[in-house]
């Protein structure tokens, strides 16, 4: 019993007995490999290093500084611009009232009291306070240098929005500045020659002889510029109708079914700023607002067309 239990050694197992034993182990062996494949899973795939050579994200190199936003640069821009435009304006303003201060008794003399002069010898300008003339003097010439700057400072205006607009808008706006300087001096001249003598007679000649017109010289200074900035202002309807139908808040046909309208308003307005009850008076004041009114129609009739082929 105990032989039997005893094992063989290997030397003395038979050749072909032992080949088959060894050939069950690898047998054996082959399918707990495949079972352990099986249920393993599977593991990434790896990376040659070559594909990961390929793969680097490459470094960066040094650059210029990133620019600002656009907004930020656009901002500071337009402070640099408006700032320049400013010291531009400011210059010439400076230069053009220390030309007209050599003519300050020319325009203090002839310009400012001519009217009043012309108009009625009852009329008489006096000084009520001892600054009177030094502050009358200085306002004639600023006044005076305004004038005569006003289409350098349009220009100004102009050349700060123009950098946001449009080729075309550039080139149509080119000839605004003329237009509008044309509009203002137009106006000035229609209230200094025709609206100021008007007004001064009538004054002269309204009321009781007992009472003598003795004006402040601030008061006439005053009524003068306010009735030559205003008609300068309303001379620019033209241009205010073409800009309001350039941006399509105006129409030729809107002006056209309002036009009765416009024009009895119109006469109102004339009646109502000038003192003389006389019709032919009011008319002369009248007349040039209407004139300019059906001018206004054209324009917004051919801005309209330009805008409706640029559409098409």
């Amino acid at each position: 019993m105990n032989e039997e239990n005893q094992s063989t050694p290997p030397e003395q197992i038979p050749g072909d007995v032992l080949q088959q034993g060894v050939a069950d182990d690898n047998a054996a062996k082959t399918d707990s490999e495949a079972i352990a494949d099986y249920m393993t899973p599977y593991a990434p795939l790896e990376k040659d290093a070559g594909d990961e050579a390929d793969q680097e994200i490459p470094e960066k190199t040094p650059t210029e500084p990133e620019s600002e936003p656009e907004s930020g640069m656009n901002f500071m821009g337009h402070l640099d611009e408006i700032r320049a435009r400013l010291i531009k304006s400011v210059v010439a303003l400076i230069v053009v009232t220390a030309l007209c201060a050599t003519y300050a008794d020319f325009l203090v003399n002839e310009v400012l009291i001519g009217p009043l002069r012309q108009s009625s010898k009852g009329l008489v300008l006096q000084n009520l306070v001892p600054y009177g003339q030094v502050s009358l003097y200085m306002q004639v010439v600023f006044f005076s240098a305004f004038i005569i700057a006003f289409p350098f400072l349009a220009w100004q205006i102009w050349q700060f929005v123009a950098p946001g607009l449009h080729d075309h808008e550039r080139k149509a706006g080119r000839f605004s500045i003329l237009f509008i300087s044309l509009c203002f001096f137009a106006g000035i001249a229609f209230g200094y020659f025709v609206f100021l003598p008007i007004t001064l007679q009538f004054f002269a000649g309204f009321g009781t002889s007992l009472i003598k017109n003795n004006i402040s010289v601030q008061d006439y200074v005053s009524f003068f510029i306010g009735t030559l900035l205003t008609a300068g202002l309303v001379f620019e309807l033209p241009f205010i109708s073409y800009v309001l139908s350039k941006i399509g808040l105006l129409t030729p046909a809107f002006m056209r079914f309002y036009r009765k309208h416009a024009i009895v308003a119109l006469l109102i307005v004339a009646a109502v700023v000038t003192p003389s009850t006389d019709l032919v008076t009011q008319l002369v004041i009248g007349l040039p607002m209407i004139l300019l009114y059906e001018l206004s129609i054209l324009i917004s009739a051919q801005v309209n067309r330009k805008n409706n082929a640029l559409k098409t």
